[in-house]
């Protein structure tokens, strides 16, 4: 039976730590444990940035990317291809390809890719909204940027039925995504490669 070394404070600081994606309780001691020793440099400016986080950042009724303002920055930028909407399962996806610089059109954000083992049904995705925008006159084409897995790919094959009626054009990613790859994990010059030789589905 282990014996806790750490008051009940610091132990939540951990068990919340311990619930972002790619930290286990482990990872989190020591993540506590380097923000608890650093306070000033670290502890307290992550406070205040994370308290001004929730007061101010907001989800994009129209894409469902984070911002500031609403709807977010991309959204509203007149440079932008209204033309074309570029599908994302996450977040970090988006930023990805807005790393890579490739990207000219409009974002749409999933939230996710069908799992039916995992519950993760087209109710629980952003698949409605899409539909709709893609209904928009302006809109001629509908890249989907998913992940290449078995989840992406049926997610992938899903939405371009719920898109057949609207008579846009539904192309997806093409070479320079290996099989079961990641885009938040792919460097700029696969993206770059992958959204130039997008094909059509």
């Amino acid at each position: 039976m282990s014996r806790k070394v750490s008051g009940p404070e610091i132990e939540h600081v951990v068990q919340l730590l311990a619930r972002l994606p790619g930290l286990g309780p482990r990872s989190a001691r020591k993540a506590a444990l380097a923000l608890l020793k650093k306070r000033n440099e670290l502890l307290l400016p992550l406070s205040q940035a994370l308290a001004t986080a929730v007061e101010k950042i907001v989800e994009c009724p129209v894409c469902a990317n984070l911002d500031t303002v609403t709807p977010c920055s991309l959204c509203q930028d007149p440079r932008r291809d209204q033309s074309l909407i570029v599908v994302v399962e996450e977040i970090g996806d988006l930023w990805a390809l807005e790393r890579a610089g490739v990207v000219k059109g409009l974002y749409h954000v999933l939230g996710g890719h069908l799992s039916p083992l995992d519950g993760i049904g087209p109710d629980k995705l952003n698949i409605s909204g899409l539909v709709e925008r893609a209904g928009s006159s302006e809109v001629k084409e509908v890249l989907l940027a998913l992940n290449a897995t078995v989840e992406g790919q049926s997610t992938t094959y899903y939405v371009t039925e719920q898109l057949q009626p609207t008579g846009v054009v539904v192309s997806q990613l093409a070479q320079g995504v290996p099989v079961g790859g990641e885009l938040d994990y792919l460097d700029e010059g696969t993206l770059a490669a992958a959204i130039k030789s997008r094909r059509r589905v």
